[in-house]
């Protein structure tokens, strides 16, 4: 059974219940300059790394910058971060345990549709994505008919809650963008299985 809550929080606006999943957005989770403030903060001090993906015969650049970090152990995450995956874990009742940081520099960067890895997050828990910095839209799309697309603009200070049964029914995706926008940075937060020393770590958005 999901662990996500099952009624709307306060200002929160339910996308979509059902058997295939749960999809809730909460604009203005955080102040506004609150969120203007972190922003800032993560985009200086946060350590970006550039990722290189095997694709097509060929290995090409990840188009946004990322970093990750645990938090259910010293992981070197900034105070910020731990507060901010605080603020989320009190609103949801759900004990994340990592945190994926993507960092999109305009409109060329982006992530394709996917879900996340199965093998990579706990059974019944949601995932949660903190957005700070400009808009950008996320198209949330269901894998079978009839093929249910959701467009959800993603704001500074919003909270996007996708149940776990989402990841096996839709995919979800932040696509280019020709129209002139500014830097976004979102935190992914997740409920992650005990990590395997010998794994290397992984990214998300």
């Amino acid at each position: 059974m999901s662990q996500m809550p099952l009624f709307a929080g306060p200002g929160q606006t339910v996308l979509v219940d059902d058997e295939l999943g749960r999809v809730a957005y909460t604009p203005e989770f955080l102040a506004a300059e609150t969120a203007q403030a972190w922003f800032l903060e993560l985009r200086q001090s946060v350590p970006w790394q550039t990722q290189r993906r095997r694709m097509y015969d060929r290995d090409v650049d990840v188009p946004r910058l990322q970093a990750y970090f645990r938090l259910d152990e010293d992981d070197g995450a900034l105070e910020t971060i731990r507060v901010a995956a605080g603020k989320v874990t009190a609103f949801t009742g759900v004990p994340f345990t990592s945190v994926g940081l993507n960092f999109y520099r305009d409109g060329r960067d982006s992530v394709a549709p996917h879900n996340d890895h199965l093998d990579e997050i706990v059974p019944g828990f949601p995932i949660a994505l903190l957005s700070l910095g400009a808009t950008r839209r996320m198209t949330i799309r269901a894998k079978q008919p009839p093929r249910r697309v959701l467009h959800v603009d993603l704001e500074a200070g919003s909270l996007l809650l996708m149940s776990y049964e989402t990841q096996l029914h839709y995919t979800h995706g932040v696509p280019k963008t020709n129209e002139p926008v500014g830097a976004r940075i979102s935190l992914a937060f997740r409920v992650k299985p005990a990590r395997d020393p010998a794994a290397p770590p992984s990214f998300y958005r």
